[in-house]
């Protein structure tokens, strides 16, 4: 089991890395989609990886310690926001530069041609 979890952590931070450095802005916002659920379940496999366990103190010998949980639901919640202001970077990129590069490069669109000054105009 742990070796799966581990596997899964894994797959999911390194597909999450990889559409990061990507250049377009859908698959950045996808990767650090994946990075967050990635940390997710690294905290929530910090608490142990336990079946049956009580989430009360004292009720039993074996207890899921509730610390781990905590953690990820504030990190979902703030994941979630994080993700939404994303969106809202990436489209406000797309609308200032019309494109949806990261960095804000043209890509290959061939540059506009440079307004002519008056004595070219006059020649």
């Amino acid at each position: 089991m742990e070796l799966v979890f581990a596997l899964v952590i894994g797959a999911l931070t390194s597909s999450g890395v990889y559409l990061l450095l990507r250049a377009r802005t859908f698959p950045v916002v996808v990767g650090l989609t994946l990075i967050s659920y990635g940390v997710n379940l690294f905290l929530f496999s910090s608490g142990r990886l336990a079946t049956g366990g009580q989430p009360i103190l004292g009720s039993t010998e074996s207890y899921s310690d509730p610390l781990p949980q905590a953690l990820v639901l504030t990190a979902i919640v703030i994941g979630f926001a994080m993700t939404a202001f994303v969106v809202v970077l990436s489209l406000r990129n797309l609308a200032d530069n019309e494109d949806d590069h990261v960095d804000g490069r043209q890509g290959e669109r061939p540059e506009k041609p440079e307004q002519k000054s008056e004595e070219e105009r006059s020649q």
